[in-house]
């Protein structure tokens, strides 16, 4: 069940159920990784647990965060401001002009 808030302050209200798929993996050295990936895309999920589960290595942990975490961040904001500069494209300023009466 996802839940909301009227505003972001009000009060909590069920919003509607979400399917989600869970993944646990366990490496060979036996460290455990987790996710939880919105919809159904197996796939998505099992990669994301792999992924946790290497991040736990501290050894693996700063190339990981270089070569894979970095660049999916830079996606996600590039994608961000190419969602944010499409809105702002669409905006309108309203403003009133002074009619002269007092």
């Amino acid at each position: 069940m996802v839940r909301a808030r009227a505003g972001g302050a009000g009060v909590r209200f069920n919003l509607g159920e979400m399917t989600i798929t869970r993944c646990t993996v366990q490496l060979a050295g036996g460290t455990l990784g987790h996710a939880w990936v919105g919809g159904r895309r197996l796939h998505h999920a099992e990669i994301a647990a792999v992924l946790d589960a290497l991040l736990q290595d501290p050894v693996r942990r700063t190339a990981l965060q270089q070569e894979v975490v970095a660049p999916l961040e830079a996606l996600a904001e590039a994608r961000r401001q190419a969602h944010a500069a499409k809105a702002a494209a669409t905006r309108v300023e309203f403003f009133t002009m002074v009619r002269g009466e007092d």
